[in-house]
């Protein structure tokens, strides 16, 4: 089973990436929805997140309440930090494990991982190939306006935050060019994936 790690900055296409893996049968982890349910109560980050935070972040059924604990969270870069500190390695530690389950059982040619800070969280360690998924900057908050609304300045500001397109080609192995028409992206990837067109 190769093990391959999906990567780039916001609005480059990730999300269309990934469905069509999907589409075409593959097995595809995406890290921002697995530390969701790992936060969910009796999973493995909650009474931890609980115990940093305390019960005040919890509604009447004990489960987090999610709006209250966002605006804790986002306007904290201490509490941010704290809570990344718990939930990251909580989905590293998990991603690892099924990787050596699907591996044993032998079901899945690849395994797709797609985290936003996958290169920065180390997870080269754990993938055979890491995937960048470009678009050229204009085009992706052209894109971030169409589909989230907003102006292009607030996601100019987003992207100025996030790591370099430098950076994302210098640790990762292919780089998938989104910028055009996504059926040029689908053939890339299906040529990537040895799939006849």
């Amino acid at each position: 089973m190769k093990v391959i790690g999906i990567t780039g900055g916001i609005g480059s296409g990730k999300s269309e990436v990934l469905k069509f893996l999907k589409q075409l049968g593959y097995y595809v982890i995406e890290a921002d929805k697995l530390s969701h349910s790992l936060m969910e109560k009796g999973e493995k980050a909650y009474n931890r997140i609980v115990d940093e935070f305390g019960s005040g972040i919890l509604d009447d059924a004990g489960n987090i309440d999610r709006v209250v604990f966002r605006e804790i969270v986002f306007g904290d870069e201490k509490a941010l930090g704290s809570l990344n500190a718990i939930v990251h390695p909580a989905v590293k530690d998990y991603i690892i494990n099924d990787i050596r389950e699907k591996t044993s059982s032998n079901q899945f040619e690849y395994y797709f991982i797609e985290a936003a800070l996958l290169i920065q969280d180390g997870y080269k360690s754990i993938c055979d190939e890491i995937w960048y998924i470009y678009a050229d900057v204009d085009i992706r908050l052209e894109r971030l306006v169409a589909g989230r609304g907003g102006s292009k300045e607030f996601y100019r500001n987003i992207v100025s935050k996030q790591e370099s397109e430098d950076y994302y080609r210098d640790n990762s192995n292919i780089v998938i060019d989104n910028s055009a028409d996504f059926s040029l992206t689908m053939n890339k990837i299906k040529e990537l994936l040895n799939i006849a067109n």
